[in-house]
């Protein structure tokens, strides 16, 4: 019987939890996952960028709860360091908590612009001088660590970093933005990861929608 529970909510909306998600997975942790409502008034305000903090996802594992996404990680990254969620190498290590760090606090133009929505698909999608922003950087901060660390993924293998980023992923394919070759393998690569195909099985067959988000563009 697993010892953890993931408290997350929308498998469609919710970035962090999918990150949060990842994380455990990448971890090898077995949890139960314990699902908030969207009708619930503090994780609706957290999808929609109304909350001051950000409560979900919320892991607890052996009496042990911590919230946070990169707080989770970081647990994660101490409980079990085989599985390599934090590169073992330190200048990488310290590179790879820089980038999930800046996700971490920054992009607030991507997301309220692009929200995460992986019902939805919108062609030919124009972002806003202050995402496209937001999108340059990120291109740049995945150009730089697949020239650096030689792909597939962000530092090689698979790592803490590609959990922060992969809603970015399903993002991009939502909103039709037009990547450069590496930056489309990269993406399709995190798209093909099996922990993400299972939570976007999840994620289509949820019946539960935030009118806000589900707006036509």
């Amino acid at each position: 019987m697993p010892k953890a529970v993931l408290r997350i909510s929308s498998k469609n909306y919710s970035s962090w939890c999918l990150r949060g998600w990842l994380m455990c997975k990448l971890a090898g942790l077995e949890f139960d996952e314990e699902i908030v409502s969207i009708t619930d008034p503090a994780a609706r305000a957290e999808l929609l960028l109304l909350s001051p903090s950000f409560l979900v996802p919320s892991l607890t594992h052996e009496g042990v709860r911590v919230w946070d996404t990169l707080a989770i990680g970081e647990y994660l990254a101490e409980i079990f360091p085989e599985a390599a969620l934090l590169p073992l190498d330190r200048p990488a290590r310290a590179h790879c908590r820089a980038v999930c760090g800046e996700m971490h606090s920054g992009f607030y133009n991507l997301r309220s612009a692009l929200p995460m929505n992986l019902k939805a698909h919108h062609p030919g999608f124009k972002a806003w001088a202050g995402a496209q922003a937001d999108i340059d950087r990120v291109t740049s901060i995945w150009r730089e660590c697949l020239a650096h660390y030689g792909g597939p993924f962000l530092f090689g293998g698979l790592s803490m970093a590609d959990a922060m980023y992969a809603p970015v992923c399903t993002r991009f394919a939502t909103y039709d933005v037009k990547l450069d070759p590496t930056c489309a393998a990269y993406t399709h690569s995190i798209l093909a990861w099996p922990a993400m195909a299972e939570w976007i099985a999840d994620a289509r067959a949820e019946r539960e929608e935030v009118e806000e988000l589900d707006v036509e563009f």
